[in-house]
Parts: C-alpha cells; structure tokens; sequence
C-alpha cells in the first residue's frame, strides 16, 4: 500500500494538521495533538520572541513527537523568530502571510521542513518554486485572515492539486471524518483544521469564545475588512460597527483605525465577546461540543475509516 505523503514527510500517525491559530495555539494544545497522533503547530504571530522560546521548550518536554510553529512572514520580529526555530531545532515550520522566497532557503539549511499557506493557483506554484516542502491550499471557508480570492476549498484543492507536484494540504470548512474524506477524495494529501482545534479542551482561546463558537449557526461568520486583510469572525458588535463604517463610505484610514491594536487577543484570548475580533470559519455551525484534542482526533480518524470502508457499498454510489 502507497504511503501517504504528508505521513510520511512530517513522520505523523494521522495526516491532520491543526493550524497555527493567533491567541489560541500554544504549546499544551500543539503538543496535545501531536501526542494523539496529528501534527500539532504553535502560533507565533501572537508572541514576543521570549514567549515563543518558553512555547517550544515546554511542547518539547510534553512530547517527542514532530510538532511545528505557524510564522507569519510580515511578524515584525521574525528574524529573532527564526533565530529561536533553528536554535531549538523545531522540526517543521508553517509560513503564511508573505513571500515563501524569503525564509524557505535558510530554513530548509537548517534541516527544517518548509510549508507554505496559499489562497490560489498561482500563489501554491510561487511557493513550489521557492522550494517548500509542501502547501495548504485554504479555502474561503476558513476562520481569521483569508485570501482575496475567495475561492472554496471545494473549488481551491482539485486547482492546486493539478498544477503542483509536491503534496497538499486541504483547510477551510473541514471539522470531521466526512470533511477529511471529501478533502481526500479531491486531491489532498492531508488536512489543517484550525475552527476544530478552536473549541478543544487546551486551546488557549478564552471559555466565553469557545462557548460562542458552540452557538455559531449557519450564517453567522462573516468577511471584511477586504481593504486592510480579509478575515472572518463572528457577527458581533464589533462587526457590525465595522458594517456602520462601510455603510457611511469609511475611508481604509478610518477602518483602520477602528481595528486598533490587539482586537483579536482582547476577543479570542480575553473574552471580550462585544468589542473584540472573534476569527472563527464556517464550519463554527457544525460543532456543539469543546472535547480534548486526543477525543477529537479519534473521533475524525473513527469516522473517516467507517465511511471510506462504507463509501464503495452505498446504493446511492451504484448507478
């Protein structure tokens, strides 16, 4: 039987990644996951250089397992960021938001495995020449920042899957063992959830959030803030004053402005459920419960296996 390649690349059980979410994904969460058989990743984009150093040292001593970090390419101090990944000798590293071109080389010189987070076509085969490893391909589904494009993972995975060679990851909208099945069905290799991982037991992401991620229904995440980055978050008083502003022809400055500094942590990581930034996908609508790491890992792997198995008897195949 064919080995799967992004078990095989990273040296995983299972090929589900969970993202590299802001406020969210620290190291009891990242090594959580990689202990119950996925890769596990730590977000730096919400760390001081010091903070991101105790991250890794402490998902070392809860696991020997691969684990990687998610690093945001425009991060402000992201030459002290990748001086702490190459000294600690993490693994695999997650690069979104940026130029691949810029760290791929040195990273990969120092024996760590390189993955690029793309929206299109075109970005995915900017990130093979650059030599990477491998790519997720995340869709218009998916929760926080997102491509301008606005492509479904449906639309998104079978483009990337034909105009690349090395192996790719699917996100955006996959929560369970059907979505991982479908994702795999159109061409990926593995799969990154990131909305999933939210509402976990050692997700750092603040109880009054996880709760409301429960609540989520059909509908209830939205996309804005095109001009500065897009991203989706839940239908709360901060976007709807975000709605307000577009609805009297704010200018990008005045947008902007109304963002300020630190929205995402005073909602995700605080609670604020009124005036902070809630990132969430879509799928949000799909889950009612905040189980462990290990328990949502089983689940998706129980599922995905009964319904690969089932997948070649339904009647509604036979025609």
């Amino acid at each position: 039987m064919k080995e799967n390649r992004i078990v095989k690349l990273f040296g995983i059980k299972y090929p589900i990644i969970q993202a590299g979410m802001v406020w969210c994904s620290g190291w009891k969460l990242a090594s959580a996951v990689s202990s119950s058989g996925g890769l596990g990743i730590i977000g730096s984009g919400s760390m001081y250089p010091d903070v991101l150093k105790k991250h890794i040292l402490k998902c070392k001593k809860a696991t020997n397992l691969p684990f990687a970090v998610n690093l945001p390419l425009l991060y402000p101090n992201i030459e002290e960021h990748v001086s702490t990944i190459i000294e600690h000798k993490v693994p695999i590293v997650f690069t979104s938001a940026g130029n691949p071109n810029t760290w791929t080389k040195e990273l990969k010189s120092n024996n760590i495995k390189v993955v690029h987070v793309v929206s299109s076509v075109k970005f995915a085969l900017k990130a093979e020449l650059s030599g990477v490893d491998a790519v997720v391909a995340e869709g218009f589904e998916a929760g926080g920042h997102n491509g301008r494009e606005e492509t479904t993972t449906l639309c998104l995975v079978p483009d990337v899957v034909n105009a690349i060679n090395i192996p790719l990851i699917a996100a955006g909208g996959i929560v369970d063992g059907k979505s991982m099945l479908s994702a795999m069905i159109l061409g990926a290799d593995g799969v990154q959830m990131g909305t999933r991982f939210v509402a976990c037991k050692e997700s750092s992401a603040h109880d009054s959030f996880k709760n409301m991620v429960l609540k989520a229904k059909e509908g209830d995440t939205k996309l804005t803030l095109k001009e500065l980055t897009p991203v989706r978050m839940l239908n709360n008083n901060f976007y709807r004053e975000i709605v307000q502003l577009y609805q009297e022809n704010a200018s990008k400055e005045k947008l902007l402005k109304k963002l300020g500094k630190g929205r995402a942590k005073k909602g995700m990581y605080e609670g604020d459920l009124i005036n902070g930034e809630l990132e969430i996908g879509q799928a949000s609508s799909q889950i009612r419960e905040v189980y462990s790491a290990a328990q949502i890992i089983k689940d998706i792997m129980n599922e995905f296996k009964k319904l690969k198995q089932q997948i070649n008897i339904e009647s509604k195949f036979n025609f």
